[in-house]
């Protein structure tokens, strides 16, 4: 286990306007960060410099959000990063846009079926955690794959980082949403040969 192959830091990009007013949401193209977000991801950024001075490579979701965190990262850093697809949010179907209360005043039966079944149940036209595990799982295989023994920086979204440290710990599916990552926040993941560890979580400076 003691051979590291990969180091990973997990960013959440900065805040918009949506997670303030606590939305579910997918969109790749909206909301973008506001003033607050900007300030999450430069203070996050002068943190990482000093623990960590040298990022090889810096990888982002597609999303705009997530897009304009990593370029302020990437430009302190004075290098590029690179879009990977497949670090999308989850997809959120039917809930996508509601807030938390919204879910519950219109889709209570699917919101209890979710509780019931919350690794294979999602609603009409998202994605279930099951399947973000999966995918997730893939993605950053493929990363390490191609970035063996480098230190990376992975700019995406609070779904995807639960599910990279579910994978990596074995956390039930029951439990995976408990694990709370905030925006603008940073998660290091030492990968190993066999098996994996968590070094810190949702660490804001």
């Amino acid at each position: 286990m003691f051979n590291r192959l990969c180091k990973i830091i997990f960013i959440r990009h900065g805040s918009t306007i949506y997670n303030e007013e606590n939305r579910l949401f997918d969109s790749e193209e909206y909301p973008p960060l506001n003033e607050a977000g900007k300030y999450e991801i430069e203070t996050l950024t002068e943190w990482l410099k000093n623990t960590t001075p040298k990022i090889d490579c810096i990888y982002t979701s597609s999303a705009l959000r997530a897009i304009q965190s990593a370029r302020l990262i990437a430009k302190s850093y004075k290098t590029g990063f690179e879009i990977l697809d497949n670090l999308y949010e989850r997809k959120a179907g039917l809930w996508g846009g509601l807030t938390f209360d919204q879910i519950e005043e219109q889709y209570p039966q699917e919101l209890e079926q979710y509780h019931q079944n919350p690794f294979e149940f999602w609603p009409e036209g998202g994605e279930s955690t099951k399947e973000l595990n999966a995918r997730v799982k893939k993605t950053i295989g493929e990363i390490i794959d191609n970035n063996k023994y480098k230190i990376l920086a992975v700019v995406t979204h609070a779904g995807v980082i639960q599910a990279a440290i579910a994978n990596a710990l074995d956390i039930p599916p029951k439990n995976q949403s408990r694990v709370i990552i905030r925006t603008g926040s940073a998660t290091q993941i030492n990968y190993y040969e066999y098996g994996a560890g968590l070094i810190y979580s949702s660490y804001v400076p």
